[in-house]
């Protein structure tokens, strides 16, 4: 059955109180499993390059999946169910929550994109209830990451293009749709916040603030 509206929306200081990308890697370094001298720093100036809009996306992904190639699944999985637990519940608020059920009840097509990889989102969008994830894929051989990336990160314009082709798997355009939402707290998010036709800045970083209040955009703050 086709759904009316389709519902898109970030993760990471979004649906998040936080960014689970960096409660990641600081969650190893917690563990002893990453060096904190070397690896903490590098984490920040990522960070702070992701908020200055300046990030490069290949270069993070390769800081950030190389610990993934290091391990096996188990024991990856086995660290992610106690990264859930410490860093991520605390996370996710009564507003989100309620935002997310609010379009699942509606029947809307609803599915988080965000540039973080699926590894560490996929149990995310569960715990969230959202069917669909589109998320940057690290890739795999026989079981085992590589530390590399499959396909096209889903970053800037590069989320527009992962939605594009999903849809198109489903048979679907975003014309299909009698709305479109998506739901972001970045500017990094511009691309498909200006494809969607219900753009919503959530709690905005300073320059998708002033976009949004510009182009008259609804701002919500759930954090």
């Amino acid at each position: 059955m086709a759904s009316a509206e389709l519902v898109l929306f970030d993760l990471d200081n979004t649906l998040l109180a936080g960014d689970s990308d960096y409660a990641w890697a600081q969650f190893l370094i917690e563990q002893g499993v990453l060096e904190r001298s070397r690896y903490e720093t590098r984490n920040e100036e990522f960070f702070q390059q992701y908020k200055a809009g300046t990030l490069d996306i290949h270069a993070f992904l390769a800081f950030q999946l190389a610990p993934l190639a290091e391990h096996s699944r188990e024991q990856l999985d086995r660290w992610h169910a106690q990264f859930m637990e410490q860093k991520i519940r605390p996370m996710i608020g009564a507003a989100a929550r309620a935002l997310v059920q609010r379009h699942r009840g509606a029947s809307s097509l609803c599915a988080i994109v965000t540039a973080t990889n699926s590894f560490v989102t996929g149990p995310i969008a569960r715990e969230f209830g959202v069917p669909h994830l589109i998320a940057t894929e690290p890739e795999e051989k026989e079981g085992r990451f590589t530390g590399g990336i499959a396909g096209l990160p889903c970053f800037q314009e590069g989320k527009v293009a992962r939605v594009d082709e999903w849809l198109a798997r489903e048979g679907r355009t975003f014309e299909s749709f009698a709305a479109t939402w998506f739901y972001s707290d970045s500017a990094n998010d511009l691309p498909l916040l200006e494809r969607v036709s219900k753009p919503v800045a959530v709690d905005p970083d300073e320059r998708l603030r002033e976009v949004a209040t510009t182009r008259g955009w609804t701002i919500l703050e759930i954090h």
